[in-house]
């Protein structure tokens, strides 16, 4: 195929994104909220090296807690891919990620966890 022949678009493979990585820094749950911090509101500035993917992430999350299925979800991304790149954010204190609790049969934690998702899922 000749150099004029090649797509005009951004047609990047998934993993390319994470350099191939599959694994995570950190395993993060599917259902765990992410949201940007003080220092990933500022990290586009001062030179941070942040890819397109991360910038948009540390904008989604900036004053609304995303879970990481739907920053999945909303990238168009593999779960496992957002799951790499979100490892990588909070690894360098770009956002906080917010683990669910535990069920545990002692606690209302749980229920009251299952009626806010079903909650949710009705407004949608």
């Amino acid at each position: 195929m000749a150099q004029r022949d090649e797509p005009s678009g951004a047609l990047v493979r998934p993993y390319a994104v994470t350099r191939g990585r599959t694994r995570p820094r950190l395993e993060i749950a599917i259902e765990a909220l992410i949201e940007t911090t003080v220092r990933g509101r500022t990290a586009g500035g001062r030179g941070h090296a942040q890819g397109q993917e991360q910038q948009y992430i540390a904008t989604l999350c900036d004053g609304r807690l995303q879970s990481l299925a739907e920053i999945a979800a909303r990238m168009q991304l593999p779960l496992g891919v957002a799951r790499v790149l979100i490892a990588d954010m909070a690894a360098e204190g770009l956002v906080a990620v917010y683990e669910p609790t535990s069920f545990d049969d002692n606690d209302g934690v749980g229920t009251e966890l299952l009626e806010r998702v079903l909650s949710g899922l009705r407004r949608l």
